[in-house]
């Protein structure tokens, strides 16, 4: 795992957020449950980059071992089963996991390993491909060049993943947030260029390239993929 002070406290946050204080929410976000119009947005948002990041694998994973960095309640988890994955679905948070494995439905949990941890940890082994969605989102950027460097070794193909991306709307949110205590507050989108997340991967030490994938922008739901190959 990536053993920075910064990584380390981000971290922290995050499971603290999940695990204690939006369990409810995100689980409900996640479902088809109503919600409010803005939360509708979120949803739908999240079903499009799912579906984007989904389009960079190959429709047919048999045999092939993926991890799905931050899984959450599990909704890529599944997609990635039904194609024929073997699936290492991990996320900092215990109970989301919890949700997740409640979800999957029975005929696919032959091939999906639940787990909550660290999604950088060397214990989880190698991959042919890396899943993760919104689960990067919060990291500095030389973390994230240290997190991608250290995950590349382990890979065979893939790492796809999101960032939020460099737009006049999110760099304002995300300066104005940072005037309030993180004690006080949810963790924070941090807005990200690919140049320089490819720049720290291979300070790093990572040997591959990043490019942009697509963005997708659904209300307050705004997101870039980005796919790192070796």
């Amino acid at each position: 795992m990536v053993a920075t002070p910064t990584y380390g406290a981000t971290r922290d946050r995050v499971e603290e957020y999940f695990d204690r204080t939006a369990t409810t929410t995100w689980e409900r976000l996640t479902s088809d449950a109503p919600v409010s119009g803005i939360r509708q947005t979120v949803r739908e948002g999240r079903d499009t980059m799912r579906a984007t990041m989904l389009g960079q694998l190959p429709a047919d994973l048999t045999g092939k071992r993926v991890l799905d960095a931050g899984c959450g309640t599990g909704a890529m988890t599944e997609e990635l089963a039904r194609r024929g994955a073997e699936v290492v679905a991990i996320d900092i948070s215990p109970a989301l996991v919890e949700i997740a494995a409640k979800r999957l439905p029975v005929d696919l949990a032959g091939r999906v390993t639940f787990t909550s941890g660290d999604m950088l940890s060397s214990d989880l082994g190698s991959f042919d491909h890396v899943m993760a969605m919104d689960s990067m989102i919060y990291y500095e950027a030389p973390d994230l060049g240290r997190a991608l460097a250290h995950l590349c070794p382990r890979v065979r193909g893939s790492i796809v993943f999101t960032v939020a991306p460099r737009t006049a709307f999110l760099l304002a949110f995300w300066t104005v947030g940072k005037l309030f205590p993180r004690a006080d507050r949810s963790p924070t989108m941090i807005p990200h260029n690919p140049r320089r997340l490819s720049h720290e991967a291979t300070r790093h030490g990572a040997t591959g390239s990043i490019r942009e994938v697509a963005r997708v922008s659904r209300g307050f739901y705004i997101s870039t993929c980005l796919e790192y190959r070796a």
